[in-house]
């Protein structure tokens, strides 16, 4: 079975068609920062235009790339939410569209469960049951997954996302938009110890996260320094640290709460070299795995949709998939119904 996979959920247009028979076949991706950076961050109304322009010619380029025709395709997966509405509409229009036209399933895919699955697509995968941390612009938040579809939060941001204040950082230290990525780079510059910043929650006994304490702080800190290259590297070297050490003291926590071993990083943050190499020591230490996708994976794109999509249907899931021609976005959806918050 053959899926494709569109996902328009803010400012990336991602496309791909995965095989349930051999995995990936192929997968494009269309990135809008050099449109947004102009701005300082992202404008919904040039999203949506940007999806609008990119979109059918992105299919036609996958599409011939695989070899295969529209006919061959057998279901599509479309991001639903959450997102941009605007964003949301142009992929779920098109995917309704092409589903009607081609009278094949059409699948509304949460966004978060994309990305939650996108570790599948590497070798080697995790298997259910696994611990997620998905951490990105716009959710920092703790999974217990036990199948396609049985997720339970256990623990959430409860103000900025760990991708929303590296961006806020960057700007402060006057990097340009995205700052997650090259607040990083600076980062490699800095000079370990010259300043420690807090670790917003680290002893909280729960396993929610905070963040936005920790961007005051870094202002505080400017604000008292002569600033010159060197010094804006040792910042951004001690804010990263401060991220890092709570992403993963949380997740230890989760593993040890549940009693599993396996914890997969998804979302564009998970793209942190420096995250990835704490996680995978700490989790190794304690006799547990730490998963990640391709780098290519971690931002959003198709293939995360389309993957999701396959397994919904391999799970015969009725509820996500449309009526003919009809389709609806959800700007906010919870991936979880209800969250929890855990001792250690």
């Amino acid at each position: 079975m053959i899926i494709l996979g569109i996902e328009t959920s803010c400012d990336e247009t991602g496309i791909a068609l995965y095989d349930t028979d051999s995995g990936l076949l192929n997968h494009a991706l269309y990135s809008q920062i050099d449109m947004h950076s102009e701005y300082g961050g992202v404008v919904p109304e040039l999203a949506s235009r940007d999806h609008i322009r990119r979109i059918l010619p992105l299919i036609e380029q996958v599409l011939s790339k695989a070899q295969l025709a529209l006919g061959d395709i057998n279901a599509i997966a479309c991001t639903q939410g959450p997102g941009l509405a605007g964003a949301l509409l142009v992929g779920a229009s098109v995917a309704a569209a092409l589903g009607y036209a081609l009278n094949i399933p059409v699948l509304g895919i949460h966004h978060l469960e994309g990305h939650l699955l996108s570790p599948l697509l590497s070798t080697p995968a995790p298997q259910f049951p696994f611990i997620a941390l998905l951490v990105s612009g716009g959710h920092t938040q703790l999974m217990q997954v036990n199948g396609v579809g049985q997720y339970r939060l256990l623990g959430e941001t409860l103000d900025d996302a760990a991708g929303e204040a590296f961006d806020k950082t960057a700007k402060l230290l006057g990097l340009g938009y995205p700052g997650g990525a090259a607040l990083s780079e600076l980062a490699r510059q800095g000079r370990p110890g010259k300043f420690k910043l807090p670790c917003p929650m680290i002893d909280s006994g729960d396993l929610n996260f905070s963040f936005s304490g920790l961007k005051t702080a870094v202002l505080t800190l400017i604000n008292k320094q002569h600033m010159n290259p060197q010094t804006s590297a040792d910042i951004a070297l001690a804010f990263q640290e401060a991220i890092v050490t709570v992403l993963t003291e949380k997740s230890l926590a989760a593993l040890s709460h549940t009693n599993l071993n396996q914890l997969v990083v998804a979302g564009g943050v998970g793209a942190n070299q420096r995250l990835r190499r704490h996680l995978t020591r700490k989790t190794a230490s304690i006799g547990a795995t730490a998963f990640y996708p391709q780098l290519e994976f971690c931002t959003d794109n198709g293939a995360m949709i389309a993957l999701a999509g396959a397994m919904r249907l391999q799970t015969n899931d009725k509820i996500r998939q449309a009526t003919a021609g009809s389709f609806t976005v959800r700007a906010r959806w919870s991936l979880s119904p209800g969250g929890v918050n855990t001792k250690r």
